[in-house]
Order: C-alpha cells, then sequence, then structure tokens
C-alpha cells in the first residue's frame, strides 16, 4: 500500500503526440478558486476564535459540555490524521480491514486539514525531499540567517498551505486515486467539514437543550478545537525541524520535542519517524509516551489491523550507531 516515492520509477507517459520519459512533475493542477478561499478561511478563522476563547473563557468560563465535546472532537479528529493520514494511508504502518480504513478516512478528513489526496500526497513528497528544495513546508529553504529562520519558521508553520499549486496526486498518490473508497471520501471532504463543524453544536444543544448551549459548543467544539489541531499538527512540520534532540540518524533535521508528545498524540518524536518512516511507533525509547502507537496496538488486538510494522531493536540499534 505504500509507495517509494523517494525513488520514483521512470516511466513512460503519454502526451498525446509523443511519449515523454522521466519522473512525473512534483506540482499538479492549481486548487480551484473556491476551494482557496476556503483554505484562508478554515486558516484564519479558527484562529480568531482562539483568541476570543481567552477573554471569553476568563469572563464567563466554559461549561463541562463544551469542555467534554472539545476534548472528544480534537481527539477524533487528531487521530484521524496521526493513526489514518499520516501512519496508515502515507506511510503503511499496517494493514486495515475495510472499515477501519474508511473510519481513518472519515475522521482524519474532520480535522480539517484539507481532502485525503492532497494531505497524503503533500506528506509523501515531504518526506522524499525532506528539508531540501521541493519539499512543501521545510523551515530551511530560505536559509540560516535570523531573518530567514523568522520567514522558514512561517512556511513551515502555515505559509506553504496557502500556496494555490497542489501536488501532483499521480505521482505521490497513485495507490489512493485507484481507491474508489478513497475517492468517495475525499469528494466528501466538503460535507464531512460541516459535520465536524455542526455536529458539536447539534450535540451540546440537546444535552443543555439551549440554544445557547448549541453556540458555545460550537465555539469551543468546533471554531477552537479545530484551530488546536491545526496548530499542533503544523506545529510538527515547523517546530519538530527546527528544535529538539535527534537521537537517529536521518537525512534531514527532523528532531523530538517533548513538549508536544501528548498533544500531538506521539507525533512529536520526529526523529525517529523521518529515520524509520514506515514504522507504526514513533516513540520508541522508554518515556516516549506515543498515544497513536497504543491505538494502532489495540486495534491490532481487536483484529481490525494487521501486518503492523513495529520497531525492532536491532533496528533501532543501527539507527542510533548511524547517528
Amino acid at each position: 500500500m505504500t509507495v517509494d516515492v523517494a525513488s520514483d520509477v521512470a516511466k513512460p507517459e503519454s502526451t498525446g503526440t509523443s511519449t515523454r520519459r522521466g519522473p512525473k512533475p512534483i506540482d499538479g493542477e492549481q486548487r480551484p478558486l473556491p476551494a482557496h478561499i476556503s483554505v484562508y478561511a478554515f486558516a484564519i478563522v479558527p484562529f480568531l476564535a482562539v483568541l476570543i476563547a481567552v477573554p471569553m473563557l476568563w469572563g464567563w468560563g466554559v461549561s463541562w459540555v463544551d469542555l467534554s465535546l472539545a476534548v472528544f472532537f480534537y481527539t477524533l479528529s487528531i487521530l484521524g490524521v496521526t493513526v489514518g493520514f499520516h501512519r496508515y494511508f502515507t506511510h503503511g504502518s499496517f494493514k486495515a480491514k475495510r472499515a477501519l480504513r474508511v473510519a481513518l478516512a472519515v475522521a482524519g478528513s474532520m480535522a480539517v486539514q484539507g481532502p485525503i489526496l492532497h494531505w497524503v500526497a503533500d506528506h509523501r513528497r515531504h518526506h522524499a525531499f525532506s528539508d531540501r528544495e521541493g519539499d512543501p513546508h521545510s523551515p530551511w529553504l530560505f536559509g540560516t540567517s535570523p531573518v530567514a529562520i523568522m520567514r522558514g519558521f512561517w512556511h513551515a508553520h502555515i505559509g506553504w498551505i496557502f500556496r494555490r499549486t497542489l501536488t501532483n496526486q499521480r505521482r505521490f498518490a497513485p495507490d489512493l486515486l485507484a481507491d474508489r473508497d478513497m475517492r468517495v471520501v475525499h469528494k466528501l471532504f466538503g460535507p464531512l467539514t460541516l459535520v465536524t463543524m455542526l455536529l458539536p453544536a447539534l450535540i451540546g444543544g440537546l444535552v443543555t437543550w439551549s440554544w445557547w448551549g448549541a453556540v458555545t459548543a460550537f465555539f469551543w467544539a468546533g471554531l477552537v478545537r479545530v484551530a488546536a489541531v491545526h496548530h499542533v499538527t503544523w506545529s510538527v512540520n515547523s517546530i519538530c525541524h527546527m528544535l529538539g534532540e535527534r537521537p537517529f540518524a536521518s537525512r534531514d533535521r527532523s528532531a523530538n520535542f517533548w513538549p508536544l508528545a501528548i498533544l500531538s498524540m506521539g507525533e512529536s518524536w520526529h526523529n525517529l519517524h523521518h529515520a524509520d518512516p514506515t514504522s507504526a511507533r514513533h516513540g520508541a525509547r522508554r518515556g516516549q509516551l506515543d498515544i497513536s502507537a497504543r491505538v494502532i496496538w489495540l486495534f491490532e488486538k481487536l483484529g481490525w489491523a494487521y501486518d503492523v510494522r513495529w520497531p525492532r531493536p536491532e533496528r533501532l540499534a543501527k539507527l542510533s550507531a548511524a547517528r
């Protein structure tokens, strides 16, 4: 199920009148204007909600219903990204039965980080060109001066998502393009975005039996939660390629940043991930909490996941010695 994008095999490609040999281009089509506008909206509006949340929390507090819904939908959507979009669909760290496969695609879409084909293509491209030209979100593309580092951080954290040209899915995600289930989930990204924003409001309104309960649940478990998922995920792209420890040998500047370990569900043990991308566990050393790996372990025990690529001690020792 994985695609070795780093060694993209040159294949004949028909151009209509002639045959061109060589790897497919990195870039694909441009994002349609309405979709591009929505990227700005879903990057900016939830962040503004966080700015509003501080005085709101100070003045009125947050109800247990709002907090419970926010924690539930945060956990569901970010695990959809970390376990689903990332470790399963991008890297093939395990195999999954169809029901789990579709559920992970839906849960990842509810993080509002773009349709699944776009997400996976971008991330495979990131690994193929990590911290080099071609990487869509490296913080080191502009140099090492103080100004270049600040510019690079902004680009890696959020700036790159405003680029209108999409990554070529035919090169980086041909397996998902050939999967009917994934094409359907990809096309349903808009409706799933409405679900992830409005379902908390519906539940909050029904639990409190009030319109105000619906409004506050929409605010906390919708807008603020989406902003939190966004910036924690984006911090792995930015902070975890700038700060932290590098105990394992990798081709780039990926690093472990322990303060993000719980919020990122283990994704911030980023150095081992780049050293061994198909590993189902990123936090492999003692004390490195990796909630995503534990969820995969649970799926395996339930029989929903199989052929899990757990890290082997000899492999870890080799990567550590090579460092």
